[in-house]
């Protein structure tokens, strides 16, 4: 049985790397995308089996781009592939709906298994990440300074760390700019932090961002 993939990846050279990783007779790339808007519009179009997702890209990032294909496709299988050893990142994504991680330095055996385990329905956790911080990280409610963040209020957090302004943060999550200065306004209020230079500051300590 030949499993339909589509790489969502905003660095060339990782895409080619995968796709040579990949060429095998069981396994045919679909699609490659470069950015996270990209990856929803062609997981919805082409329907792969898997999607693998990488965390960091432009437009959308990965966390959000698997929750929406996740909603408008939901048999789609994702399988988020990271470089870094960020079990909050990862956490995020599996909340989000992710049915897998892995680390990105795998080699093709592994890339293979955590493929063929997504597809049979378990959820992948991959070596290189620490599967009980995971779970502690979805599990977890309080953030510290008082109070407790949604998954849209992390994912605002981290933008307005990345210096976006609200009407970026607004395009790239798709919602009106008031949203956001309702996010933002509730972030300071839970966290007691009083300007963006503080909120970066937290967001940088707490290892929400890379």
């Amino acid at each position: 049985m030949t499993v339909r993939i589509l790489i969502a990846e905003d660095q060339q050279l990782v895409r080619q790397g995968l796709v040579a990783l990949l060429a095998v007779d069981d396994v045919t790339i679909v699609g490659e995308a470069e950015d996270g808007r990209g990856a929803i519009e062609m997981a919805c179009a082409l329907k792969p089996d898997v999607v693998l997702m990488d965390l960091s890209m432009p437009v959308l990032d990965g966390v959000e781009a698997t929750r929406r294909i996740k909603q408008q496709v939901p048999q789609v299988k994702v399988l988020v592939l990271t470089i870094a050893n960020c079990e909050r990142r990862v956490a995020e994504a599996m909340a989000a709906g992710a049915d897998g991680y892995a680390l990105k330095k795998l080699g093709h055996g592994e890339l293979m298994a955590a493929i063929a385990a997504v597809c049979a329905g378990k959820a992948y956790l991959g070596p290189g990440l620490s599967e009980a911080l995971v779970r502690e990280h979805m599990d977890e409610a309080e953030l510290g300074g008082g109070g407790s963040l949604t998954a849209r209020e992390l994912q605002v957090l981290r933008l307005i760390a990345g210096g976006l302004k609200n009407r970026e943060i607004a395009d790239q999550l798709g919602i009106a700019i008031k949203t956001v200065e309702t996010h933002r306004t509730k972030i300071m209020q839970k966290l007691d932090l009083h300007n963006s230079a503080e909120l970066a500051a937290y967001a940088i300590r707490r290892g929400l961002i890379e």
